[in-house]
């Protein structure tokens, strides 16, 4: 198993979702973030006086899945949230040695 952690625009993730939802992926966790990359947030003006924004909102979108299902679910973050510009965000990938359902005590697979 694998747990895919994407940190995507606010914009793409009713998209992204959807995506996901159709190639079968049944649990997501999702989290509103802030954080930034390398472009370190922007100036921008507001009243007259401008300030830094460093910190931007992003989405956190966590999932767990088979291996087998590693490089669609991939792909397909990607090709949905992808604008090309800066602070498109990132995946990560990390092994899961197991899952265990807490309602059941369902392990493994079963329990996703």
């Amino acid at each position: 198993m694998v747990k895919v952690e994407a940190i995507i625009q606010p914009s793409v993730f009713e998209s992204v979702k959807d995506v996901l939802t159709e190639l079968g992926v049944e649990g997501m966790t999702v989290a509103d973030v802030r954080g930034h990359g390398r472009q370190k947030g922007h100036t921008t003006t507001y009243r007259g006086r401008e300030y830094s924004v460093d910190l931007l909102p992003k989405i956190k979108l966590e999932v767990v899945i088979e291996d087998e299902a590693v490089d669609s679910v991939v792909d397909a973050i990607v090709k949905t949230a992808a604008t090309g510009r800066i602070g498109d965000g990132k995946i990560f990938l990390y092994k899961v040695d197991e899952a265990i359902r807490i309602r059941n005590y369902e392990r493994g697979v079963a329990a996703l």
